[in-house]
């Protein structure tokens, strides 16, 4: 067998490598990582394979990339939403929505007795922040009503739930602008938003007079 002794250079040197018919043992200190880390140096090998891993070594940044890859196409399916709704719809209505648009509605009024006139409207700060409260509340609502548990996939819900968003906003502006007539007129917009979806999904809290579109789904 033909023995050949020599150093490696740069961090390997004076590490001692012997080949015996073309094979080759290495002893590095720190492992294989040590190893890669320092493959400048030129070892021939008669093995094709060996040759591959020593090329593979040489290059980590393909075989880290399919790593990452292999890790990707291991991993689970995406987690489901963090949020879920507790109350139903109904109970959201009556617990949430229609306390709060009670409070935007009486806000601003007229009445109209034998004494005369009677204009109703928010006196001073803490009244107008009740009804800017009620109006946000009104806003965030309409996203309460787009979780998947209440909107179940149909679009006519999907919409209506959006213009609750639309108009709660108006809403806020309009009591943070301490505008008396603005509210009342957004407070109008917002009992047809009401009515305009319980029309089809509450029929039974509408007036007997309210004339329901019968082709919306």
């Amino acid at each position: 067998m033909e023995r050949e002794r020599g150093a490696a250079r740069g961090p390997l040197f004076g590490v001692s490598f012997m080949r015996v018919s073309g094979s080759v043992s290495v002893w590095v200190p720190g492992g294989r990582d040590a190893m890669r880390d320092n493959m400048d140096v030129t070892i021939p090998f008669r093995d094709r394979a060996a040759r591959a891993t020593l090329r593979a070594m040489k290059k980590p940044g393909p075989i880290i990339a399919l790593t990452v890859l292999a890790l990707l196409g291991c991993t689970d399916a995406p987690e489901p939403p963090p949020f879920a709704a507790v109350a139903d719809s109904r109970q959201l209505m009556l617990s949430v929505i229609e306390p709060a648009a009670e409070v935007y509605w009486d806000a601003v009024g007229v009445i109209m007795d034998e004494e005369g006139t009677h204009y109703i409207e928010p006196v001073g700060a803490a009244e107008w922040e009740a009804v800017e409260n009620a109006a946000f509340v009104l806003a965030e609502s309409g996203n309460l009503l787009l979780l998947e548990d209440r909107a179940q996939g149909r679009d006519h819900w999907k919409t209506m739930s959006r213009a609750m968003i639309e108009i709660g906003r108006r809403a806020v502006e309009a009591a943070r602008a301490r505008d008396p007539d603005a509210v009342f007129e957004v407070g109008g917009e917002v009992y047809l938003v009401c009515t305009g979806c319980h029309a089809v999904y509450a029929a039974e809290t509408l007036r007997p007079s309210y004339d329901a579109d019968p082709k919306v789904p």
